[in-house]
């Protein structure tokens, strides 16, 4: 069964990759249309522009807990740095090859890419590796006691 935090947890992130998506697809169509900027180099600077965004929403609203996180917030910006780079090349390969092999319109297919990068590697990176937070205390006791018989 699904728990109820873990609902929340979720579609806080989702508001929170929202807005730095926001902030990131405005700025890319900025650079592009605007400036003239190729999407590709459009989408790294503005995909660095949204995660900075993200990061500070997720660190402070969406994976906060009671529990302290398991690392500090140092390590998590570079962490996050890491996942938001993996991102950005993604989304922008993923958007170059839809536009290269089916002339497809890169503002569609970086629309196309996000959702798929988002719920499939977003996600996952920032629950369980950059915003992982500490086992609470009573779980710990229980690992550590299972730890224990097992050793015996």
């Amino acid at each position: 069964m699904i728990k109820k935090k873990s609902v929340e947890v979720f579609l806080k992130a989702q508001l929170s990759a929202f807005s730095g998506g926001v902030t990131d697809y405005g700025m890319m169509i900025l650079l592009t249309e605007k400036l003239g900027i190729h999407f590709t180099v459009s989408i790294l600077i503005s995909g660095s522009l949204g995660g900075m965004v993200n990061f500070c929403i997720n660190r402070y609203w969406a994976f906060k807990d009671q529990s302290a996180y398991a690392t500090s917030a140092t390590m998590q910006f570079f962490r996050f740095f890491s996942v938001v780079l993996g991102s950005i090349t993604l989304k922008s390969t993923g958007t170059y090859l839809l536009h290269r092999a089916f002339n497809l319109d890169y503002r569609i297919g970086r629309l196309l890419i996000d959702s798929i990068v988002s719920y499939g590697f977003n996600y996952p990176m920032m629950k369980f590796w950059v915003f992982k937070t500490k086992k609470k205390k009573h779980q710990q006791n229980f690992d550590n006691n299972i730890n224990v018989h097992a050793a015996q």
